[in-house]
C-alpha cells in the first residue's frame, strides 16, 4: 500500500471513529445524568421510592413513586393485552390474503399509524371516551396505548409470518390443515421468536409514552389502582408533571422515576436483543 492510500485510509478511519462517538456522545451524556442524578435519590429514599406515596411539595423529602409505578405496569399489561391480538389478526389478514383490497387497506391503514402524532391519538380517546363517560380511566389510557402500540406490534409480526419458508407452508396445507389451524398450529410456532419479539418492542414503547396519557388517565400520584374506570398514575406523566413544578424535592423525584423508566427501557430492550438472535 502506498504512502498516500494509507494515509487516505487511516484518515477515513479516524473520522468513522469520530463521527461515531459524535453520534451516541449525547445518548451517554443522557444515561450519565439520569444514572448520576436518579441514583442519588434513590439511594437518598432507600428502597420506599419504589412503593411509598409522594411527599408534600414543601417536604424535604422527594417521597415515593409507588402508585405511578404500580399505574405504569398495569397500562402496558392492558395496552398489550388489547393492541397485541388486533396487530396479529391484522398482520395474519396482510400476510395470508396479501392481494386482497382489504388486506392491504388495512396494512396501508395500521402502517400510516406510526407517522400520526401521539397526542392525537390520546385527544381521539379523551373525545370518543373519557367525554362521554365524563372521567379519566385506566381503560381510557391502555386503550390510547394500544392504539399507539399497534403498527408496531403488526410490523414484527408481519415480518416474522413472512419469513416462514414456503416449504412449511406447503407441507402444512397438504396433511390436509386448514388455513386457521396452519396459522395457529403451525405457522405461530415457527414464528415464535418473532411473535415474542414483537410483544417485546410493544411493551417496550408502552412504557415510555407520555402524550397518550396526558389526556386519558388523569395522574392519580396519591393512591394505588382502584379500579378500571378510575384515573390512575403512570411515572412516564409522573415525571412530565414533576418537572413542571417549582419545587426541588419533586424534581428530584422525577430524576428517580427517570431512573426507574430507563431501567424499565433497557431491561425490555436487553430481552429483546436477546430473543432476536437468530
Amino acid at each position: 500500500m502506498s504512502r498516500h492510500r494509507y494515509f487516505k485510509d487511516k484518515l477515513f478511519k479516524i473520522m468513522v471513529f469520530v463521527f461515531a462517538m459524535a453520534g451516541v456522545a449525547p445518548l451517554f451524556a443522557i444515561i450519565s445524568a439520569i444514572a448520576v442524578n436518579g441514583g442519588k435519590t434513590i439511594l437518598s429514599v432507600g428502597p420506599g421510592f419504589f412503593y411509598g406515596l409522594p411527599s408534600s411539595p414543601l417536604s424535604s423529602s422527594p417521597g415515593g413513586i409507588g402508585p405511578a409505578l404500580v399505574g405504569s405496569l398495569i397500562l402496558m399489561f392492558l395496552s398489550t393485552i388489547i393492541g397485541y391480538p388486533l396487530a396479529f389478526m391484522t398482520a395474519v389478514l396482510a400476510v395470508e390474503f396479501p392481494e386482497s383490497v382489504f388486506g392491504r387497506f388495512i396494512d396501508v391503514l395500521v402502517k400510516s399509524l406510526l407517522e400520526i402524532p401521539t397526542i392525537l391519538i390520546g385527544v381521539l380517546v379523551y373525545s370518543l371516551l373519557v367525554v362521554p363517560t365524563g372521567s379519566f380511566s385506566a381503560w381510557a389510557g391502555a386503550i390510547a396505548l394500544a392504539i399507539v402500540i399497534l403498527p408496531y406490534i403488526y410490523t414484527h409480526v408481519e415480518n416474522s409470518l413472512r419469513s416462514i419458508p414456503a416449504d412449511i407452508r406447503l407441507a402444512s396445507y397438504s396433511l390436509g390443515l386448514s388455513r386457521a389451524k396452519s396459522i395457529f398450529y403451525v405457522f405461530t410456532c415457527e414464528a415464535k421468536r418473532g411473535l415474542l419479539t414483537a410483544m417485546l418492542i410493544g411493551l417496550a414503547r408502552a412504557s415510555g409514552e407520555t402524550a397518550p396519557l396526558l389526556f386519558t388517565i388523569g395522574g392519580n400520584w396519591f393512591t394505588y389502582f382502584q379500579g378500571l374506570g378510575k384515573p390512575i398514575g403512570a411515572v412516564p406523566l409522573l415525571i412530565y408533571t414533576y418537572t413542571l413544578t417549582p419545587y426541588t424535592n419533586y424534581h428530584e423525584a422525577a430524576w428517580g422515576a427517570s431512573l426507574v423508566l430507563l431501567m424499565v427501557y433497557l431491561s425490555l430492550f436487553a430481552v429483546f436483543r436477546r430473543f432476536s438472535k437468530p
